[in-house]
């Protein structure tokens, strides 16, 4: 006869391999070979509330494997979660609670969105950096209110990504904890085995990053698995890797092969299994009322852990009234709620970098917003992101708030994302735009899961001159406009950067704000409407003069500047041109249609001007107009030199917007 933990296991087993099956496509592999160890960490360690699955202080679980998501769902609807059996009928259909990978927001319990393997490492990371902080500005003595645990489930391909070396390497630097990664050591991946590109002692190199790791031989041994969680949770001083050896597709005719890994086991193949593995074959979907029941107790865990909890924080709230109603009031990310009045003006007349004017508004917003917190890819004096007097982040006594996150793009904005998720702060990071190509992937998980970070893109454009062109952004700005859901922001001056920091802070999805590294003429704001306009995503900045418009000059950035200058050439010719600073196609899009055409009337030619490519401006330069851009790299050389050579001068933009109005247009 089966004994308990079978029974509960085979139920996890096959009924994502059910999923599967009635889905027609998915991935039986990895639910069949890692149930055991997902069966004893929900069911004996992970402490969490069914009922409520944003309970603050509950643990957290990410699936980085999430090709394997199959097992997640079964998990979060055996326990009690809010997703029906039907749910798990409709895997991977159209509409359904139970996507191909999971995504965060979209189904109950789902931590992160993961799928690219290597992100849910570096969000479980992201996680327990933000649970350092929390604990460390929030614990008191004899009221530890922030105290759980970030467990990550992941693949061999989670490690073989360059991001997952990273996030580890982060990780052991800095200590994280408790963070402890179940490694699902099967030794295939969709190749073949593992043993064809990845052949290196995990373990060790875990070692030497800074980790602590213990193996499991034998992945069906619940007692090991369980004797493996319990030495780690006994002793947090640094991230765990426990590395569980398992078996591919096990019980499967297909056991360690690559087939197991992404191929339903057809109809033949599943009926074998169940019967290998001692299940009956009829009916699919089988939920037997012992492991219905067993599963369920985690509502009544859950319930007495969060109630315990609630009755502990209202003995805190009553001893640090001040601090628990800032824990609760930052738990979503959003800002103070009186904050904007410490923002910073400058002078008109003077210059200055936007990137500096961003320093400046961080100096000044981080005082009043504990739960901000983030750093740069080790660039910070270049970004400008380093804030005065909040300390920096350690895992080692008291933790402030700068965080040093080295040369790693990608695993940086996964961080982010990890931070965002885990709620009670709200993060950003720091790099040059040209590197946003190491980041995308981690921008565009973040987009897809809505995490509220804000990332700061200095260095963005040609001006930056002498680095040349591998430093030099060109198609960067369009592709982070690409990406549904990123808000992005590339501000004119130190007045629209400050305007574009209190955008940027409102958003409930990821912000990037684009910054230059030469100074730019501060614009007065008494003469231009800059402070309403930012936050509209674009507006008029300067009437055409004569009157009415004769053509629209669009431009963002430093390259505002050059559309002001070509408006006073072109008045010279009797050419009335309106300029419009669009910092934001976002932001602009959401307004609504009469303000819109308002900004661009119908009928008038546009002139688009931006050091970047064009692509994607045909939608504003319209059928009529023309786009000064870029469509080639850049160049090393002074910065001035360099937009001179390249075209974005005065005299060329008078040329093409001359040429859309006619030759002799203004001729007197």
């Amino acid at each position: 006869m089966a004994s308990e933990d079978d029974l509960l296991i085979g139920t996890l087993r096959f009924l994502s391999v059910d999923m599967v099956e009635e889905a027609k496509s998915g991935h039986p592999g990895l639910p069949l070979g890692a149930a055991p160890m997902a069966y004893v960490l929900w069911d004996r360690f992970l402490k969490h509330n069914p009922a409520n699955p944003g309970w603050a202080n509950r643990d957290r679980f990410v699936l980085s494997a999430g090709h394997g998501s199959a097992l997640l769902y079964a998990l979060l609807h055996l326990t009690g979660y809010d997703l029906p059996l039907e749910e798990l009928r409709r895997f991977r259909q159209y509409g359904s609670r139970t996507p191909g990978h999971p995504e965060a927001g979209h189904t109950p319990g789902v931590e992160a969105t993961t799928g690219p393997l290597g992100q849910g490492l570096a969000n479980a990371v992201g996680m327990a950096l933000a649970q350092r902080y929390l604990a460390s500005r929030y614990n008191r003595p004899g009221h530890k209110i922030v105290d759980h645990t970030t467990f990550a489930l992941c693949s061999d391909g989670d490690l073989m990504e360059g991001i997952g070396s990273e996030a580890a390497s982060f990780a052991g630097t800095m200590k994280a904890n408790p963070l402890v990664v179940l490694y699902d050591d099967n030794h295939v991946s969709l190749e073949g085995p593992t043993s064809l590109t990845f052949t290196e002692d995990v373990g060790r190199r875990f070692e030497a990053y800074g980790w602590q790791v213990a193996a499991v031989e034998d992945g069906n041994s619940v007692d090991a698995i369980d004797g493996a969680l319990r030495r780690a949770l006994s002793k947090p001083g640094a991230p765990w890797l426990l590395r569980i050896r398992t078996h591919l597709g096990y019980g499967s005719p297909r056991q360690d092969t690559k087939e197991a890994h992404g191929e339903p086991l057809g109809p033949e193949g599943t009926r074998e299994t169940k019967r290998k593995l001692g299940w009956p074959v009829e009916p699919p979907f089988l939920i037997p009322e012992e492991a219905k029941s067993h599963f369920r107790r985690a509502l009544g865990r859950g319930r007495a852990w969060e109630e315990a909890w609630q009755e502990q924080f209202e003995e805190y709230r009553r001893a640090e009234p001040v601090l628990a109603r800032e824990f609760l009031q930052y738990q979503d990310g959003s800002p103070p709620e009186v904050w904007s009045p410490s923002l910073p003006a400058f002078a008109s007349g003077t210059s200055v970098a936007t990137r500096d004017a961003s320093a400046t508004v961080l100096a000044a917003i981080a005082p009043q917003w504990p739960a901000l917190l983030g750093g740069s890819g080790d660039l910070a004096p270049s970004t400008k992101t380093l804030v005065p007097d909040v300390g920096d982040f350690s895992f080692e006594g008291e933790c402030g708030r700068n965080l040093h996150f080295g040369v790693r793009e990608n695993a940086m904005v996964a961080m982010l994302n990890g931070l965002a998720l885990h709620g009670g702060v709200r993060p950003y990071g720091a790099t040059f735009l040209v590197f946003s190509d190491y980041a995308r992937p981690s921008l565009r998980l973040g987009a897809l899961a809505k995490t509220r970070t804000i990332v700061i893109f200095t260095h963005d454009s040609i001006a930056l001159g002498e680095d040349g062109p591998t430093h030099q952004p060109v198609e960067h700005l369009a592709a982070l406009r690409a990406i549904p859901g990123m808000t992005v922001l590339r501000p004119a001056d130190a007045t629209e950067t400050v305007e574009a920091w209190r955008a940027a802070v409102g958003r409930k999805g990821p912000v990037a704000l684009v910054f230059t590294r030469q100074k730019l003429p501060v614009l007065d704001p008494g003469t231009y409407p800059i402070r309403e306009g930012v936050g509209r995503g674009a507006y008029v900045l300067a009437e055409a003069s004569p009157a009415p418009p004769r053509l629209v000059l669009i431009a963002t950035g430093s390259e505002v500047h050059l559309a002001l200058a070509a408006r006073e050439a072109l008045a010279q010719r009797h050419v009335g041109a309106r300029v419009v600073s669009m910092p934001s196609w976002e932001l602009f899009e959401e307004q609504e249609p009469a303000y819109r055409d308002r900004v661009l009337p119908a009928g008038v030619p546009r002139l688009v001007v931006e050091a970047a490519s064009p692509l994607g401006w045909e939608r504003y330069a319209g059928p009529g107009g023309a786009i000064v851009g870029l469509s080639r790299f850049g160049a090393s050389g002074p910065g001035p030199v360099v937009y001179e050579k390249l075209g974005f001068t005065v005299e060329h933009v008078l040329e093409v917007a001359l040429g859309l109005v006619g030759a002799g247009a203004g001729a007197t």
